[in-house]
C-alpha cells in the first residue's frame, strides 16, 4: 500500500485527524479569509495542500490500450465536447480527484470526491466583475460536509467541489459552470464512443489504481457517514445514491433505487420534461477492496426528451431503451440504434449523482421523488 493509501485509511479510521486549524497541517495560504460565505469551523483540515495529487498533463490510451488494463464494468465519467470525447475512470480519479484537461477546446476540470460519490465537470473559464479568467485547480486538504474544498492557482479562492461555488477567498460568490458527463461502464464508453480517448494510469505518481482505499464505504446500512458530523436528513439513508436535476434553482432528487426498479423515469421535475435511464453492469468503486469485484449499481443516465417537438416517453427492454413514439431503441448514451430515429442523439441533461447524506447537507429544500410533493 503507498503512502497516500495509508493516509487515507488513517484518516477514515480516525476522525481525530480532522484538524480544523490548518495550520497544524502545514496549509500556507495566501487567501483572503475575510472574504468568505462560510463559517471557518465549518472548514476540516485533513491534508496538505494537494496532498491528494490532481493531474495537469493528462495521458490518453485509445481503446485497444485501455482494453489491457480496465474491466468492462469499471465505473468511467464521459465527457464529450464537440465530438471530442473522453474516458476518466473512477479507479483513477478517487486517488486524485481532480483532471485539469482541455476537452474539444473547452478548458475544464474533471473532480471525483469519494466522500461524496460526487463526480462533476466544471468549466474552467470564468467571468467575474468584468475580467475573464483561466483558473486550474487543486486540493486544498480540506473538507465542508465531507465534500471537497478544491483551490485555484490562480487567486487562492476555495471553492466547494458539490454546489462549485467560491466559498472562501478573493472569488468568494462565483459559481463555476457545470458541464454534463455521463457515469457509466468502460464498456458502454467504448462501444458508444470507439474513437474515444481514456484517461491513461501514467500519471506521473505511484498509486495502486483499482484498488479502493475505502473499503465498504457506500454500505447502505451506515447511518454516520465518514468525517461526517452534519445533520442526517432522515427523509433518506445516507448513503443512498441519489441523481438531481436542478430547475431555476429549484433541485429535484431521484433516489437510485427507485430508478433501478423501474427501469426508465419518464418526469417533467418543475416543469422540465426529462428521461432517466438505468442500465445494469458498473460496479461501485467504493465497496470491496479490489475494484473488479465491487457489487454491480448500475449505470445512470438523463436526457431531453424532445425530439421534433416532440416528448417521447420510453420503456426499458432487454436490448435497452425504446420510446413509445416511434420505437426507436436507444442505448444508456442516449443515441438512437435502431428504428425511426436512428442516429439522433438525445440531449444530455447535468445531473449529479451523489450520496444523499452529501447532497442533503448543502440543499436540503430538494424534492424527492416517491415522496410528497
Amino acid at each position: 500500500m503507498k503512502v497516500i493509501g495509508i493516509l487515507l485509511i488513517m484518516l477514515m479510521s480516525l476522525p481525530a485527524f480532522a484538524q480544523r486549524n490548518m495550520e497544524r497541517v502545514g496549509q500556507q495560504w495566501n487567501t483572503d479569509k475575510e472574504n468568505r460565505i462560510v463559517d471557518l469551523d465549518e472548514i476540516v483540515a485533513l491534508l496538505p495542500r494537494d496532498g491528494i495529487p490532481p493531474i495537469d498533463d493528462p495521458i490518453y490510451w485509445d481503446k485497444s490500450k485501455a482494453e489491457n488494463v480496465f474491466f468492462k464494468h469499471e465505473p468511467v465519467m464521459v465527457v464529450d465536447i464537440g465530438g471530442d470525447a473522453r474516458a476518466y475512470p473512477l479507479s483513477i480519479l478517487m486517488w486524485h480527484e481532480i483532471v485539469n484537461d482541455v476537452v474539444g477546446g473547452k478548458p475544464v476540470s474533471v473532480t471525483y470526491c469519494p466522500l461524496c460519490n460526487a463526480a462533476i465537470v466544471f468549466d474552467r473559464r470564468l467571468n467575474h466583475d468584468g475580467e475573464e479568467l483561466l483558473l486550474d485547480f487543486g486540493t486544498s486538504g480540506m473538507l465542508r460536509n465531507s465534500d471537497l474544498v478544491m483551490w485555484d492557482r490562480q487567486t487562492e479562492t476555495w471553492w466547494q467541489q458539490l454546489t462549485g461555488e467560491g466559498i472562501v477567498g478573493k472569488l468568494t460568490g462565483a459559481e463555476l459552470t457545470m458541464v454534463p458527463s455521463l457515469l457509466i461502464s468502460f464498456e458502454e464508453f467504448t462501444k458508444s464512443f470507439p474513437d474515444g480517448k481514456v484517461l491513461s494510469t501514467e500519471t506521473g505518481t505511484q498509486r495502486e489504481y483499482g484498488a479502493n482505499p475505502y473499503e465498504r464505504y457506500d454500505d447502505i446500512g451506515i447511518v454516520r457517514p465518514r468525517l461526517y458530523s452534519g445533520d442526517i436528513d432522515d427523509r433518506l439513508p445516507p448513503m443512498e445514491r441519489v441523481i438531481n436535476i436542478s430547475v431555476n434553482d429549484n433541485h429535484f432528487i431521484y433516489p437510485l433505487s427507485e430508478i433501478q426498479q423501474k427501469g426508465v423515469i419518464n418526469d417533467n421535475p418543475f416543469g422540465k420534461p426529462v428521461v432517466i435511464f438505468h442500465q445494469e453492469g458498473t460496479v461501485s468503486v467504493l465497496d470491496t477492496p479490489d475494484i473488479r469485484q465491487g457489487r454491480d449499481v448500475g449505470a445512470v443516465s438523463v436526457f431531453d426528451p424532445v425530439v421534433n417537438e416532440t416528448v417521447l416517453t420510453f420503456r426499458k427492454t432487454d436490448e435497452g431503451f425504446v420510446d413509445e413514439q416511434t420505437g426507436t431503441q436507444w442505448d444508456i448514451t442516449g443515441k438512437g440504434l435502431t428504428g425511426e430515429l436512428e442516429g439522433t442523439q438525445l440531449p444530455w441533461v447535468f445531473h449529479g449523482n451523489h450520496f444523499a447524506f452529501a447532497w442533503l447537507a448543502f440543499h436540503p429544500e430538494s424534492e424527492i421523488y416517491g415522496q410528497e410533493r
